[in-house]
């Protein structure tokens, strides 16, 4: 079986991989199509520490192959999402609907693969950088067989994580004002949960001034190009306080929700200082283990700001996989075009060498029809 394995010195391309049957309440799944989210290369450049030999790729979307013992939501033949939340359906963060929160849905390690005889691992509990890859039955979430795998591959990860941000975690309402600092593929999902959302300006932030043409498709209102501009003033600039009076004192002005999707303490920093009072700043993007950022506590005390952080969009998969479908099939979601290029597997260094040139929004490997 083909697959794309991190070897601990970098990662290869091998047809050397074998997989197990599925277990009791696993199922087997034939990946078809597969994204390329920058965890993956943050974990071949170690800054996500990961064990070797594993199977990469985490954001996938194919066919059911196989049910284990007890599985009864999937089916062989079905279409499904793979969601990389393994959590246990049992503990009290499950039984009140917050399966992110859920502590053995983190750094959910199995051994699924063998690769060159030898155990091999998954990653982010997918493993959707293979042919076949073995999850666990929530894993697993059916869709319209009419959804495009190579669209649909990314509800799995980006779309979950940045709209979910948008509508689970900030809860945005009508007419509230945001900022999103990354126009990537998790950036535009920002974008596009806070334009449906019904959020009345959404101002996105890149050092690219390539990606204003993609913000504006996906829903922003205006694009600042941080390259050239300040951001924290340009976007202070562009909802001040009131018409022709200054900020004054703690800063009032600016918006109400800030996402930061790149994962850099300076850029979390600049989220924080556009926040008008009462605002709050998002923290999707992860940094390298250790990162820090610094903040005047007062300019969050005295005014009610406030940073949280958001794992994987404060989602709950089985409800919020088949509304982002359902958005979709209404034209309210886009996702074909969050597709920049698809290649086959020996395609990858190509996405990769594209993404690290901020030349697409995302890069789908094709594995199968």
């Amino acid at each position: 079986m083909k697959g794309i394995v991190y070897t601990g010195a970098g990662c290869e391309l091998t047809d050397e991989l074998g997989i197990r049957d599925p277990g009791p309440g696993e199922v087997l799944v034939r990946v078809v199509a597969a994204g390329v989210c920058h965890s993956d290369l943050s974990v071949i450049d170690g800054t996500i520490p990961w064990k070797a030999p594993s199977v990469l790729g985490h954001e996938g979307a194919g066919q059911v192959e196989a049910v284990g013992e007890g599985v009864r939501s999937v089916k062989p033949g079905d279409h499904v999402v793979l969601s990389t939340l393994a959590s246990c359906g049992r503990c009290r963060a499950c039984a009140t609907g917050h399966p992110t929160w859920c502590p053995r849905s983190l750094g959910n390690v199995s051994s699924p693969f063998t690769y060159r005889g030898q155990e091999a691992s998954n990653f982010a509990a997918t493993s959707a950088f293979a042919e076949r890859t073995v999850v666990s039955e929530v894993q697993a979430i059916r869709i319209d067989p009419e959804v495009p795998f190579e669209s649909a591959c990314l509800i799995g990860c980006a779309v979950m994580t940045g709209v979910g941000a948008v509508l689970n975690r900030a809860r945005v309402g009508c007419g509230e004002t945001a900022a999103v600092f990354g126009i990537g593929g998790v950036g535009l999902n920002v974008v596009q949960g806070l334009r449906i959302a019904g959020a009345s300006r959404i101002i996105a932030v890149d050092t690219m001034s390539s990606k204003k043409e993609a913000a504006e498709l996906f829903g922003a209102t205006d694009f600042v190009d941080s390259s050239s501009l300040d951001p924290v003033a340009a976007i202070r600039d562009l909802c001040p306080h009131a018409p022709g009076r200054s900020s004054g004192a703690l800063g009032p002005g600016g918006v109400r929700w800030a996402f930061d999707c790149v994962g850099h303490p300076g850029v979390l920093r600049s989220a924080i200082d556009v926040l008008d009072w009462g605002g709050m700043a998002v923290a999707l993007g992860i940094p390298p283990r250790g990162a820090e950022v610094s903040v005047d506590v007062n300019h969050l005390a005295y005014v009610d700001r406030g940073v949280i952080g958001c794992r994987y969009g404060s989602s709950r998969p089985h409800h919020d996989i088949p509304l982002l479908v359902e958005l979709y099939r209404r034209g309210d979601l886009l996702l074909d075009e969050l597709v920049s290029i698809t290649r086959p597997l020996d395609g990858f260094g190509e996405i990769v060498e594209a993404m690290h040139a901020g030349s697409l929004h995302r890069g789908v490997l094709v594995l199968g029809s």
